[in-house]
């Protein structure tokens, strides 16, 4: 994001104050032009090259992003079986990227149209920071704090009662978004305003930029800090905790529906059997989850290590960086409106939620609920739904089938 990048240094400003010394010295009526001339050769033109396509797919997102981040804090808010411990997370994880996309997107817009002066000063500056570090750190810590909850819930079934209760996951969300204020303030506390000024001390206020203030090597450390500890640590996390996940499902699948015993009846079997189904689906749709998480955010970390690392800029290095620091920004934004498809789509609960409430505004639901389409939804989810919770099972029958079986009817909670 812009707001991370120290442009007055990388366009060479400190190394072009005699060249505007010299030039503004001139204070007859052809100033005017020869302050246009310095801004455009130091800071660059004002408009990116980049503005056009950029900003149509930014839109394309922006729709895309918070119709989905909605639609998902309507239907978690609007019913109340809905408001379980994963789909808390998911409704955390969703205002973090409705508030990146309402505020930080038309603010990125912006710069790209103009790139200065920034029009909303001081207050304006620490906010766009102070936001764009926030939701960032946010989105990260849900993403984890969601996939622990889902670890425990496959891998730990039995402390599901203990662990996974609406209680419980407030207190994380609330520790989740207090953590991430705190830590976006060092970098905030960095930037400020940047100004030209003329040989007699007098700002230019039309070269007003949102950049770096304090020395280069604090904002180095800070980004190299965050960078390790809100993505690769994170990172890494995810990647284990889901790996387990999958072995875990990967013995349940192989474990033979014959040996659970003549005590066992066909009907349960049957359940059983397509209960090891559903799992490998989602086994499936974890390894989705953890590479879209990645290539989502590898560009944006890129983008800020390569200003962290890069001490001596060249014209080919600073094209490599415009097209990177491009690159991150679609990628950035496209994390927050590819959440809601990932995280909630692929839940069957969350798309019969979706249908209700965009159909109730065209009229009676009853056509749609008796449609081909509806049916099979609800044919196909009959398992969670009707499984008993007190079902009988033979007492050598694995105690996390057992658990999850009874589990997710009474929790009525969904894997993501």
């Amino acid at each position: 994001e812009d707001l991370f990048q120290n442009y007055s240094e990388l366009s060479g400003i400190s190394g072009n104050t005699t060249i505007l010394n010299s030039t503004l010295n001139d204070t007859g009526p052809h100033q005017h032009f020869a302050i246009e001339e310095i801004l455009l050769n130091v800071l660059g033109p004002k408009r990116s090259s980049f503005f056009l396509p950029v900003s149509l797919t930014y839109l394309l997102i922006f729709i895309t992003g918070v119709a989905g981040n909605l639609l998902t804090c309507t239907v978690i808010a609007k019913h109340q079986k809905m408001r379980t411990p994963t789909n808390l997370y998911l409704f955390s994880l969703a205002i973090s990227d409705l508030l990146v996309l309402l505020f930080g997107m038309p603010l990125e817009i912006y710069d790209m149209w103009q790139n200065y002066p920034f029009p909303l000063g001081e207050g304006g500056c620490y906010f766009k920071t102070f936001l764009f570090e926030t939701v960032c750190f946010a989105s990260v810590l849900n993403v984890t704090a969601l996939s622990v909850e889902r670890y425990i819930a496959v891998v730990h079934p039995l402390k599901t009662k203990y662990v996974m209760t609406n209680t419980h996951a407030r207190r994380v969300i609330t520790t989740v978004w207090v953590v991430s204020l705190i830590c976006a303030i060092p970098n905030t506390s960095l930037h400020g305003i940047y100004y030209l000024y003329l040989p007699n001390k007098e700002k230019i206020p039309e070269s007003a930029m949102c950049s770096l203030l304090k020395p280069t090597w604090i904002y180095n450390l800070v980004i190299q800090i965050t960078t390790v500890f809100f993505y690769f640590i994170p990172m890494t996390i995810i990647s284990v905790l889901y790996l387990i996940i999958g072995c875990h499902l990967n013995r349940e699948k192989k474990f033979p529906i014959g040996k659970l015993g003549k005590n066992c009846s066909t009907k349960t079997s049957w359940k059983i059997h397509l209960e090891s189904g559903r799992r490998r689906q989602i086994t499936k749709m974890l390894a989705v989850v953890v590479v879209v998480f990645a290539i989502c955010w590898a560009p944006f970390h890129t983008d800020r290590l390569l200003w962290s690392f890069i001490t001596q800029w060249t014209d080919v290095m600073h094209t490599v960086f415009q097209y990177v620091h491009v690159i991150s920004g679609v990628f950035f934004y496209l994390s927050a409106a590819v959440n809601p498809i990932i995280y909630n789509l692929l839940s069957t609960r969350f798309r019969e939620r979706f249908r209700e409430l965009v159909c109730s505004n065209q009229g009676s639901t009853a056509s749609h609920n008796n449609s081909p389409a509806f049916s099979k939804i609800l044919k196909s989810t009959s398992l969670i739904y009707h499984v008993p919770v007190k079902q009988e099972v033979p007492k050598y029958l694995q105690p996390s089938m057992i658990s999850h079986l009874s589990w997710e009817h009474e929790d009525e909670t969904t894997y993501m």
